[in-house]
């Protein structure tokens, strides 16, 4: 994969790494909203360098833009 992926400040993220949400995302499909500071541990890179995998509290396989990350 020759392309970094990057959160919204331009950190490099890799697989493993954590995040922190730098704003409320509501969750399609399901009543949970994901407030702002939600640490989420244990990122996995996609093919997609605007976009990683993740499980945040009862959602498992969630993926999330990296606009709305910061690496913590």
């Amino acid at each position: 994969m020759s392309e970094v992926v990057k959160d919204s400040n331009g950190t490099a993220l890799n697989d493993g790494d954590s995040v922190t949400l730098i704003k409320d995302l509501k969750v399609k499909g399901t009543p949970v909203t994901l407030k702002r500071g939600t640490l989420i541990k244990n990122i996995r890179l996609t093919g997609d360098v605007e976009a990683i995998e993740c499980n945040a509290e009862k959602i498992k396989g969630l993926v999330l833009k990296t606009a709305f990350l910061k690496k913590a």
